[in-house]
């Protein structure tokens, strides 16, 4: 498999100095001389002065000769090559793609909107010129591949899937890992070296969003209702104690259930608790 080859163009400044010399040549023989031979010097500074190119900063030339690879120019500059060598142009800036959002089915199959930003940079110009097609639709399809795929690897949540340690929206730095080790592995074909990848966007589908969402505010609802019943009865079971240590009460199996029951009450309510005065005994 060819790879990239460095070449190195002639300077341009020094050819631009001999082209003018040639052209001060020409338009001396053909007006002082009158020498008709030297109108055959014009054709030749013509294809010529195709030879000059620029390279800017971060930017390189692709060179082709016939269908035969040549060699890439890097070093930014004016520079002079044979002037039937085709130059592509390509980019070795640092960019950035940030994917259309997706509707995709995790790994238990809900619909999720899904999108990643990728920063990425052209490594081996021979690769990204001739291995694929084009090579920047190459990096979007490749990109969105890579999301579905791994959408399709992890739940979004752990849900429905008790089970599963890793998910899209807790496991971040693992999950974002994984996509650029993916889409690294994908582009290294078209000579694409993959900065960052991250995910952009992750939410559920609009038509399963609303339902998913009450399904939280449940789950943490009821979170936070074993968390007050779990303390309350901790509270219960301290005050009984106390209360028999202290001996300020005896109680009996039936005052001990009521005032377990009024205490729950009190401790689990989502109200104040209103007080009843009772003017009897416990039992009345």
């Amino acid at each position: 498999m060819k790879k990239e080859k460095v070449f190195q163009a002639i300077n341009g400044y020094l050819l631009l100095v001999l082209v003018l010399g040639m052209v001060g040549v020409t338009i001396v023989g053909l007006a002082l001389w009158e020498q008709p031979l030297f109108v055959l010097c014009v054709p030749v500074l013509l294809v010529m002065l195709r030879g000059f190119f620029v390279v800017n900063p971060n930017s390189s030339k692709v060179l082709v000769l016939f269908g035969a690879y040549k060699g890439t120019v890097r070093e930014n500059g004016f520079f002079w090559t044979n002037p039937f060598y085709s130059r592509q142009k390509i980019s070795l800036r640092a960019r950035n793609f940030d994917s259309d959002r997706v509707k995709v089915n995790d790994k238990i199959g809900n619909p999720i909107m899904i999108n990643v930003i990728l920063v990425w940079q052209v490594l081996d110009t021979y690769k990204a010129a001739f291995d694929v097609d084009d090579y920047q639709e190459f990096v979007k399809v490749q990109t969105d591949a890579a999301v579905r795929k791994l959408a399709g690897s992890y739940p979004y949540d752990n849900f429905d899937d008790a089970q599963a340690e890793l998910t899209l929206r807790s496991g971040m730095d693992e999950v974002n890992e994984a996509l650029e080790n993916e889409i690294t592995e994908r582009l290294a074909i078209a000579g694409i070296r993959v900065m960052e990848a991250r995910i952009g966007y992750l939410a559920y589908a609009p038509e399963i969003a609303s339902a998913m969402l009450k399904r939280q505010q449940a789950v943490a609802i009821v979170a936070a209702r074993k968390k007050i019943v779990e303390g309350a009865v901790g509270m219960v079971e301290d005050a009984l104690e106390q209360l028999t240590r202290d001996n300020i009460i005896d109680f009996d199996e039936d005052k001990k259930a009521s005032m377990v029951s009024n205490l729950m009450v009190v401790l689990c309510g989502d109200k104040e608790a209103v007080p009843v005065v009772n003017a009897g005994t416990l039992n009345s």
